[in-house]
């Protein structure tokens, strides 16, 4: 089967591609990025044809046209494509995560591809203050001061009213929890930490750490995900897939690897007043709206994954976030742009692109 992946080169994306490549059943692949290779890449970059679009620019007709190419003859489409930074930059934002998932579905629709599975999140839930795992009817309203939660949401909310006018198209989304892995350890630093904060302070030795009141998150392997993203391409069960490792995080389990377990407790406002500062001062490049999204995470059950797709995750969310800290500490990187390891810039198989939108799925 041909699979063609939308936001390939990423975080996600490079999982993905590692599971296709391993499949027998996968005879091709499309690989739709901003910046692509311009000769042969590393594995596992290698097994696909690279088309470049941004699926966010104003010339839309074109950008549609060329997904539609790209698409052709394709049994599923997979769209990771979602930018999350510049967070200042909300109309770039939007024409990257709603407008282009608009145009990305309308390709799909051109090229006669029947299967899209679609990145959604955690995020895309409404607020929940219990430790209840809840299953894929939780509402999907977002928190209303997170910029993330309020695009995947509205995310949600393009899709439903696609199935409703074009149900010969079906939509799988995936609603995954925060994910990880060691390559992504350059990208974390770059796009929620900063350039301020040095990695070495990640390698488990700090004194203390704060963490906020009522606050704790699922995460997952992108491995895990990028297994799930190809479950559901085979067995195209359609609706809406709660994926996560098994474990619940808080502050013991992360000052566990931060701090010998020394942590203490703070109020999520005085979290989300520093947050707000360091942001609005142009210091942190993350928005308070990840406060406000991580303090209120709906905990997800992933039954439904289990018994449709088979699926189970191989990593815990702590061996997950031990692995990525040590890829912050090391500066991780791949070849990949997203990606790139600490001091070095994008390899030179890449074409360079100045456009600032950056995706992390």
């Amino acid at each position: 089967m041909k699979v063609v992946v939308l936001g390939a080169s990423g975080n996600v994306g490079t999982a993905v591609l590692r599971a296709l490549r391993a499949a027998n059943d996968v005879t091709e692949v499309a690989a739709v990025a901003r910046r692509i290779p311009r000769r042969t890449p590393p594995a596992p970059y290698d097994i696909a044809t690279w088309t470049s679009v941004d699926i966010g620019s104003r010339d839309g007709r074109q950008v549609t046209r060329t997904l539609a190419r790209a698409m052709e003859g394709a049994d599923a489409v997979i769209h990771l494509a979602w930018a999350i930074q510049p967070n200042h930059d909300r109309d770039r934002l939007r024409r990257t995560n709603i407008l282009g998932t608009s145009r990305v579905l309308d390709a799909a629709r051109s090229a006669g591809v029947d299967h899209v599975v679609v990145a959604s999140s955690v995020g895309a839930y409404s607020p929940c203050h219990d430790d209840q795992f809840h299953d894929e009817s939780w509402p999907t309203m977002g928190v209303p001061t997170s910029e993330y939660s309020v695009d995947k949401a509205d995310l949600e909310e393009l899709l439903n009213r696609h199935q409703h006018d074009h149900p010969e198209v079906l939509i799988t989304r995936l609603r995954p929890a925060m994910i990880f892995q060691h390559d992504a350890g350059s990208e974390i630093m770059r796009y929620f930490i900063g350039r301020l904060v040095p990695g070495i302070a990640f390698n488990g030795h700090l004194p203390a750490i704060t963490w906020p009141d009522d606050t704790r998150i699922q995460a997952l392997h992108a491995d895990d995900v990028a297994q799930a993203y190809l479950g559901a391409v085979r067995t195209r069960p359609g609706g809406a897939l709660n994926v996560a490792a098994d474990d619940v995080l808080g502050g013991p389990h992360i000052a566990s690897l931060l701090s010998d377990g020394r942590f203490q407790r703070v109020p999520t406002l005085a979290v989300r007043a520093a947050v707000s500062a360091g942001w609005n001062a142009r210091i942190l490049p993350v928005s308070p709206g990840w406060v406000d999204m991580a303090a209120t995470f709906t905990l997800m059950s992933t039954a439904r994954a289990r018994s449709v797709l088979g699926w189970a995750p191989r990593h815990t969310a702590l061996d997950t976030v031990a692995e990525v800290l040590d890829g912050m500490v090391k500066g991780a990187g791949t070849a990949s742009p997203p990606l790139r390891p600490r001091g070095g810039a994008a390899s030179s198989r890449w074409r360079r692109d100045s456009t600032p939108a950056r995706s992390l799925e």
